[in-house]
């Protein structure tokens, strides 16, 4: 198959909707990542932080571990390994707080760190463009690597999705266009390299000719780190600047942008041709394939008004962000709000007493200056919002909608396409908080239609208890009724 097009800037139409955000960077794109984060005293493992079915601990409380060691694999089509980020022993498997705004309790593996950081003994490839392509995608899937950008969804099962259907284009997402975050652009500045070769290494797993690395034009340093490094492999990788705008970053903004194509509602990318990856998943693949070690660190993010020393730092997965702020000197009396991620798209947290995990890229301590709330009003039918939607919806019909209770109604004006990208609400001169609408509506969705799969199990089971007992009785009918002629029989005979 031929590879996609890419069409130059400038071509009319590219580019749907999206906001210009304060962008906020300042305080960390030009500090170098900080390594020398001190191991904690403890580590907490969630064994659901990515997309899927959680993993299954293959560990027992006081177990000692080495660094990479596997400690629960995958379970399922859709699911992760954990790895221990460092050496220590296995003190508990608990219930603790996830990385969610409910803070609901998951299942948590704590692992009390020796010190002594020492590694497993690794499987790494000197010649990983030797390996057969299958194997890329098993080496990716046994070093539990996940979607970096946020999603969190299992690499391995998009690099065999992707070499199950032809793809003609990987697509690398460099744009971090989210407020406040520079944990990508640090990155890419710092081990390009490394990320070309990741990239290389994902572009053989899929047996795909050709990828191209989007990086916003707000980032020149990590475009020319970027381009430096993908030079000598002959226009394989192609580096491009898109426009600062945000949701640049999403999936379908970048893949219309580059190929003039959309991804159809309910599809997938694949469907397409494409397939897209961030920068950081990138880095993961290549330590995976090329040194054989899982992932079990990650660059983050920490900022925002309430931390006085703000930066990104290279951290053990399963470190409490609360360790993380105070590493950057963290000022609590100051924070009116925590939020996992950017300020657009991340996840509001009720306390920072919650583990780092694999998807999260920022961690943020925001004043009260940064969260100013005000009171919704009335909206006045500007439409802003409807100009603003990268997906070009209808957010003030589906929102009118929500309130009213028609949520069916919503689904029609595009409720499951929406993003929650929150550029509706950015903009609204209403000060309607529409994300929170169609966030809250989307949860009652699934609920409900959980309630009405509970409802046709039951239902079902209820069915087949009568049915069975239906069963019994015609059989007991009918063992009666052979009896019941064995004893006539029996009677005439003696006559």
């Amino acid at each position: 198959m031929a590879a996609l097009s890419f069409f130059p800037f400038g071509v009319a139409g590219r580019i749907r909707g999206g906001v210009h955000p304060e962008p906020r960077k300042e305080s960390t794109a030009d500090r170098p990542i900080e390594t020398a984060f001190p191991l904690p005293e403890r580590l907490y493992l969630s064994l659901q932080q990515h997309a899927g079915q959680p993993a299954e601990p293959v560990v027992r409380v006081g177990d000692k571990v080495l660094k990479g060691q596997l400690l629960a694999a995958g379970q399922g089509a859709i699911s992760a390994p954990v790895h221990a980020p460092t050496s220590g022993v296995v003190t508990d498997i608990l219930e603790y707080p996830a990385a969610h705004p409910s803070a609901l309790p998951t299942p948590t593996l704590l692992l009390e760190p020796d010190g002594e950081d020492r590694w497993i003994e690794t499987r790494g490839s000197a010649d990983p463009f030797g390996l057969p392509p299958e194997e890329i995608s098993a080496r990716v899937g046994a070093a539990g690597v996940v979607g970096m950008g946020g999603a969190a969804f299992p690499s391995a099962v998009k690099l065999n999705l992707g070499r199950k259907t032809r793809i003609q284009t990987l697509l690398i997402n460099g744009g971090e266009c989210e407020p406040y975050l520079t944990c990508d652009d640090r990155l890419m500045r710092e081990r390009a390299a490394d990320v070309v070769d990741g990239i290389l290494i994902m572009l053989h797993g899929l047996e795909c000719d050709q990828a191209i690395v989007g990086i916003e034009d707000n980032k020149p340093e990590a475009f020319a780190a970027m381009s430096a490094a993908a030079v000598p492999h002959g226009g394989r990788v192609q580096v491009r600047q898109v426009p600062s705008l945000y949701p640049m970053g999403w999936d379908k903004q970048l893949i219309r942008y580059f190929t003039g194509k959309e991804v159809p509602a309910g599809g997938r990318s694949a469907d397409i041709g494409v397939l897209m990856h961030n920068v950081a998943t990138a880095y993961a693949v290549q330590q995976a394939v090329r040194h054989g070690r899982p992932l079990v660190s990650r660059i983050v993010t920490v900022s925002g008004l309430a931390v006085s020393a703000p930066r990104n730092v290279e951290a053990p997965i399963g470190t409490l962000l609360a360790d993380l702020l105070a590493f950057c000197g963290h000022r609590p009396e100051d924070t009116a709000s925590y939020v996992m991620g950017g300020p657009m798209m991340g996840d509001f947290l009720p306390h920072p007493r919650v583990p780092l995990v694999k998807g999260a890229c920022g961690i943020l301590a925001l004043s009260r200056r940064e969260v100013a709330a005000s009171d919704a009003k009335a909206c006045i039918r500007c439409a802003r919002c409807v100009s603003a939607c990268p997906a070009g919806l209808l957010p003030l019909e589906m929102v009118a909608r929500i309130r009213a209770g028609q949520l069916e109604s919503a689904i029609g004006y595009g409720l499951k396409d929406c993003i929650s990208c929150g550029s509706c609400s950015y903009v609204c001169p209403s000060e309607i908080p529409l994300v929170h609408y169609f966030k809250y509506a989307s949860g009652e969705l699934v609920a409900r239609e959980q309630m009405k799969h509970r409802t046709e199990q039951t239902k079902r089971l209820a069915e087949e208890r009568q049915a069975r007992f239906e069963r019994q009785k015609r059989e007991q009918s009918a063992l009666a009724a052979q009896r019941k002629a064995q004893a006539q029989r029996k009677t005439e005979e003696a006559a």
